[in-house]
């Protein structure tokens, strides 16, 4: 995402100079202004900087929530992360507190943050937060798949092949899989995701969550990624069950390569994806070695 130029020309401005500061990582309504946590107007007013994904965004949501900005703004986006978090983080040895929010959501989690958040620990400034809305919590909520473990995968690679390695690494993933995905690419993910993980594998694609066209659709992957072919518009957040748990019996030599190249093509050595594999499956890592061993001299391979 790209953020808007500082509110104020100069570059980030010194707080109060006794003592270190606070970080405070703020979440920020994903659709709703209405679901904005009470405490958000509060530290608005309090930080001595509130450091935004897009300013401007953040002028409309403390409008939109009665609330004063009461120090500088500036921003706080991909395109400056890395240049201004030194900053930042040297306004918080003087004593700052400052307030860091981003579009939608948790800060750090696929936004910007983690940078500064790992700054201030470096340093031993405080960091505390002001939960709010998550995505990925309110999809997995709604998905109706297990909920009791899951992994956050954040955006897949947006080329098919490094995508599709992605995704193959996953596909013995027992825990709940939750993805953010652009529009425009979903259909294409969605297909991956049913190449990768098989096409009755059960997902929910969670679009435009808490806003007025909110959709939940479930289904196995095959059926989203016909749906998706269509076109779908929004903020996607998709939901994909965990691999079933299986019988070592039960996997033929066949499957045992096929997991062993999933994670030579993710950028494995072959020893070492021979060993995850047997640990995976409780298969013997003779067994999965000598399997490689055979499907690389067979006639074709």
């Amino acid at each position: 995402m790209t953020g808007s130029a500082d509110s104020a020309s100069g570059g980030v401005p010194g707080g109060p100079t006794d003592g270190i500061g606070t970080l405070v990582l703020a979440g920020t309504p994903i659709g709703d202004p209405a679901d904005a946590p009470p405490r958000l107007a509060a530290e608005l007013g309090r930080a001595d900087i509130v450091a935004a994904e897009d300013t401007r965004r953040l002028r409309r949501l403390a409008q939109a929530l009665g609330a004063s900005v009461g120090g500088r703004v500036v921003s706080y986006f991909e395109g400056n992360e890395s240049a201004r978090t030194p900053e930042l983080a040297d306004a918080l040895d003087g004593g700052a507190r400052v307030l860091l929010v981003t579009d939608a959501g948790m800060p750090s989690v696929s936004d910007p943050g983690y940078r500064l958040v790992a700054a201030a620990v470096e340093r031993g400034v405080r960091v505390t937060a002001v939960p709010g809305p998550s995505a990925v919590l309110t999809a997995l909520a709604l998905s109706g798949l297990p909920v009791d473990r899951f992994c956050f995968e954040g955006f897949l690679p947006r080329k098919a092949g490094e995508r599709l390695a992605r995704l193959r690494e996953a596909a013995e993933e027992r825990r709940t899989l939750v993805y953010f995905e652009a529009p425009h690419r979903l259909a294409d993910a969605l297909a991956a995701m049913a190449e990768a993980f098989g096409p009755e594998r059960r997902a929910a694609v969670c679009r435009e969550l808490t806003k007025t066209y909110e959709e939940v659709r479930r289904g196995p992957l095959a059926e989203l990624a016909a749906w998706a072919a269509d076109g779908v518009r929004g903020e996607i957040t998709v939901v994909v069950e965990g691999a079933p748990e299986r019988d070592p019996a039960d996997l033929d030599d066949g499957e045992l390569v096929r997991r062993v190249r999933a994670r030579e093509e993710a950028g494995e050595r072959r020893k070492e994806a021979i060993a995850a594999v047997a640990a995976d499956t409780g298969v013997p890592k003779r067994r999965v070695f000598d399997a490689v061993v055979a499907a690389k001299h067979a006639p074709g391979a």
